[in-house]
């Protein structure tokens, strides 16, 4: 009895996964020449899916990157350049489709945000240290007669035992 449920889950298992395999979309298009295949390629890789998010279309399962990969190839077959492919892309879906969005004004923080980030960490960090040094400066400077001779008591007890 074991061994038959044992079975049994194990086959339903397999057929969940086979189905999972079976539903994989491939897609196969008939492309003119190598050059079509390689735009449709580069243009594949270079747009991000609009319901994965972190994945290109090339590489989505979802609907939508399925969609996508055969406007691109419509459009290779009409004549249209890459970069008329991109547009009409952008137009649809906004700046985020692409890997790499253009400079624009707005852009220009996505592209020099990380920079300019970086750079007011180094100055709050330098004004920090800077702070402190001078806190230890003037609070050295600040010492009374009694706390002096005290020190210098203390740094001739610690160079004779040198």
């Amino acid at each position: 009895m074991k061994r038959g449920l044992a079975a049994a889950v194990l086959g339903l298992f397999m057929g969940l996964s086979l189905a999972g395999v079976a539903r994989a979309a491939i897609d196969t298009y008939q492309f003119r020449d190598d050059a079509e295949r390689e735009r449709y390629q580069q243009l594949t890789k270079e747009l991000r899916c609009p319901k994965c998010q972190n994945q290109d279309i090339a590489d989505s399962n979802a609907p939508i990157a399925a969609d996508l990969r055969r406007e691109i190839f419509r459009m290779l077959g009409e004549g249209k350049s890459n970069q008329q492919i991109v547009d009409f892309m952008v137009d649809r879906y906004g700046d985020f489709v692409r890997y790499k969005p253009a400079l624009s004004g707005r852009t220009w923080l996505l592209w020099f945000g990380p920079g300019i980030l970086l750079a007011g960490g180094f100055v709050v960090l330098a004004l920090i240290v800077r702070r402190r040094r001078g806190a230890a400066v003037q609070g050295a400077n600040e010492l009374s007669a009694e706390e002096r001779e005290r020190l210098a008591k203390l740094l001739e007890k610690e160079q004779t035992h040198d």
